[in-house]
């Protein structure tokens, strides 16, 4: 059986539907870079080890980024999962756990990169908004895509509502991405993200709907 870990920061929204998606793999560890993260004892309570290494404790990202890697690596993990994870790896990080590092970002990227991204949605006047999955790369929010989830912006939104909806839709790409890459079918070939039998959607999303 496949092992993973999954990397988290705060209340590890993500996590727990990873968690919850009953993936075809062992979650071996919960790691976060605070101490104070809710996600931690969520994951506890189901039995999952949890470490938590404080990045405020380290002279340098790169320093921290070595104990990180030192803890992930005593897991033997063929998967690591960032979900939630603030923190910006250093390249050395990234290029370890190159083809087994994904992320989950809260755009239709490459739109909104970084952070506040569901005001910067707003302020730039998209009807659509969204999540995507993506190998990690170097390049930050920058690695290829997997997978995306688009759901309307409505007249009425602000950064709550919208947020709320996007949330809705991580929790279900997250695991199904994960899935993917647990039973061998999804995999980082030079540069691209290749998907195993992926069978495309059909039909387009209109927004407006047309009258």
């Amino acid at each position: 059986m496949k092992r993973y870990v999954i990397l988290i920061s705060g209340r590890g929204s993500n996590m727990e539907s990873l968690l919850d998606a009953s993936l075809p793999g062992e979650c071996v560890a919960v790691i976060s870079n605070k101490p104070d993260a809710a996600g931690l004892a969520s994951a506890a309570a189901r039995g999952i080890p949890t470490v938590a290494i404080d990045h405020k404790q380290f002279a340098s990202r790169e320093d921290f980024d070595a104990a990180l890697a030192a803890e992930i690596d005593g897991y033997a993990p063929d998967l690591v999962l960032l979900a939630g994870f603030m923190r910006i790896l250093t390249d050395g990080f990234v290029r370890r756990y190159e083809g087994r590092l994904l992320n989950i970002h809260p755009s239709l990227l490459p739109l909104f990169p970084g952070v506040k991204t569901h005001a910067q949605a707003l302020a730039a006047g998209v009807r659509l908004h969204g999540c995507t999955v993506h190998f990690v790369t170097p390049a930050l929010d920058g690695g290829p895509i997997i997978a995306q989830a688009a759901v309307p912006v409505l007249a009425r939104d602000n950064e709550v509502t919208l947020a709320a909806r996007v949330l809705i839709e991580e929790h279900a790409l997250y695991p199904r991405v994960a899935q993917w890459y647990l039973e061998g079918r999804l995999r980082l070939d030079g540069g691209r993200a290749v998907l195993d039998g992926e069978a495309p959607a059909a039909g387009a999303l209109h927004v407006p709907a047309p009258d």
